[in-house]
């Protein structure tokens, strides 16, 4: 069985954002909450994995190009994981481009994410998608 930081790091670290996106699909529990920070575009909590796609992840695959989140470090703190690094992409709307730091806080069980928690620089987002 895989490692607490070997799933988190798979969920980045595929082969493209289709395989990535799997691995997140295949490691969330049925139940996991993930709370995307206040402030952020996409803020608020959402529970299970239909609705953390389609409420997170459909919209950034569809209203950004090129969006993507680049861990410089992943901290394994047992059944919690940390991933440090930084977002860039384009808004669709307005073409323009951002970097933004983030931490992603993991909560695991049973090699599961139960938890996911946001933490990042949101102005520069909402920065890009001001026209």
């Amino acid at each position: 069985m895989p490692t607490n930081l070997e799933i988190v790091r798979a969920t980045y670290e595929g082969g493209s954002a289709e395989e990535n996106g799997r691995n997140l699909l295949a490691a969330l529990a049925p139940d996991a909450e993930w709370t995307e920070a206040a402030g952020f575009p996409y803020a608020g909590t959402y529970i299970g994995p239909q609705a953390i796609f389609k409420n997170v992840h459909q919209r950034l695959g569809t209203e950004w190009q090129g969006y993507r989140a680049d861990v410089d470090h992943f901290y394994d703190a047992g059944e919690n994981v940390i991933a440090q690094g930084f977002y860039h992409g384009t808004y669709g709307v307005t073409g323009k481009s951002f970097t933004a730091s983030f931490a992603h806080i993991y909560q695991l069980r049973a090699g599961k994410i139960i938890k996911f928690v946001q933490i990042v620089d949101s102005a520069k987002v909402l920065e890009a998608m001001q026209g």
